[in-house]
């Protein structure tokens, strides 16, 4: 299961309908919007998981940012608190909010939604990933992994070269490391 596939599912039915109040839209459109900007996002996720200390930098983040309660507690997504969480992660993924933007431009143009409502889903869907790969990889808000979920999710994840293994990946940013 892909990170889209997980937050498309059931168990972030309550997200996609907050998010779509949030943003006054169908839930359907929602659901394209979740569907569009995710891949964007881990992307960004990967790339920082490449990066000098990037990987142990993500794992902290999940493991102690609290995040699993954006997927347990949908109804705090559209809280500003939440929204200015999101747009941290995002600063994080990206690295600036050009980024977001040309993310939202993409997107408009794929699905016909305007780019102002994609600007505002941004953060929320950011929260979502978060939340959700947090509660894939840790169970939860425990900061040891679940080994019996995790796998899918986290191999998506650092399989930079999408050859099914992610040993060579883990390995050249070990290499990477040990080099800089």
């Amino acid at each position: 299961m892909n990170i889209t596939d997980l937050l498309l599912g059931q168990e972030n039915q309550g997200a996609i309908s907050q998010l779509a109040q949030k943003l006054g839209v169908s839930e359907a459109e929602a659901r394209q919007i979740v569907a569009e900007v995710t891949p964007s996002l881990s992307r960004g996720m990967q790339r920082r998981a490449d990066d000098q200390g990037g990987f142990g930098s993500l794992l902290d983040a999940l493991g102690s940012g609290n995040h699993s309660r954006y997927v347990d507690q949908p109804e705090i997504l559209t809280r500003p608190e939440t929204v200015d969480d999101g747009n941290s992660i995002l600063g994080h993924i990206f690295g600036s909010k050009d980024v977001s933007r040309s993310v939202a431009r993409n997107a408009e143009q794929n699905t016909g939604i305007a780019s102002s409502l994609i600007k505002k889903a941004l953060p929320i869907v950011a929260t979502m990933v978060m939340g959700s790969l947090g509660k894939q990889i840790f169970g939860g808000s425990s900061s040891a992994p679940a080994a019996t979920q995790s796998g899918g999710l986290l191999t998506s994840l650092l399989d930079s070269d999408r050859d099914g293994s992610v040993i060579d990946d883990v390995l050249g940013m070990a290499f990477k490391m040990a080099f800089r």
